[in-house]
């Protein structure tokens, strides 16, 4: 997996209200720290924290990471009856790449916003041993996906406001949703990057310590916004 970040609309009450305006997508179509004026949010009318809790869900193997934050969002807004191993049959396959996440929450009509910096799989990861004996099937299907994207509703590219993004975000930018209090962020990071007395609180079983070539590992404390 590549760096990105997924925010999720958990305000079902501002999706009800966008519906009633005329919107029908169900993917969000604007964010509440962004001014009229200016697109830029006034911090001063934010606040310095805010909480959201969100249920822990432990993955259970290697590659469900992205499932078990998924389910983490299912749980925080009321969807309660899928387990990991129900998405992963959903998504017919064990080989999880964010795009079928993305698939996932459009299914349900979970309001989210995508960013990634790559539009498909990373040819890039070829010689990485997590991913090797998969990318060559996942470069196709993870491609098709992706063109299968603007029939689904997942706009990549367009004027309309976009809710799958090619481009990075900042620190600043992913606090300010968070602290909107109508978000929150899911992360997957490189557990390996992460400091040694970070990587003791979020140790997930033995199989996380083995394997540096995996990019794609589950920052659970992550999920509290």
């Amino acid at each position: 997996m590549w760096p990105l970040y997924i925010l999720f609309n958990k305000s079902l009450k501002t999706e009800e209200e966008n519906v009633s305006k005329g919107e029908n997508s169900s993917l969000v179509k604007s964010y509440p720290h962004e001014s009229s004026t200016n697109g830029k949010c006034s911090v001063a009318v934010l606040p310095q924290s805010h909480s959201v809790e969100v249920p822990h869900i432990n993955q259970l193997y290697s590659w469900d990471c992205g499932l078990a934050c998924v389910l983490m969002v299912f749980r925080t807004v009321g969807i309660n009856s899928y387990s990991i191993q129900s998405l992963a049959e959903l998504c017919c396959t064990n080989s999880i790449w964010t795009v079928d996440l993305a698939y996932l929450l459009h299914e349900f009509s979970i309001s989210f916003s995508y960013y990634t910096v790559t539009l498909g799989a990373n040819p890039n990861y070829s010689d990485e041993t997590f991913y090797k004996e998969q990318l060559p099937k996942d470069l196709v299907r993870v491609e098709t996906l992706f063109q299968r994207s603007l029939d689904a509703g997942l706009n990549i590219q367009g004027n309309e406001p976009l809710s799958l993004q090619c481009r990075s975000i900042s620190e600043e930018e992913i606090s300010l949703w968070m602290l909107s209090g109508k978000y929150i962020a899911i992360a997957l990071v490189d557990q390996y990057k992460l400091s040694r007395s970070w990587q003791k609180d979020v140790f997930i079983s033995d199989f996380n310590a083995k394997n540096s070539s995996y990019t794609g590992n589950m920052r659970r404390s992550h999920q509290s916004a």
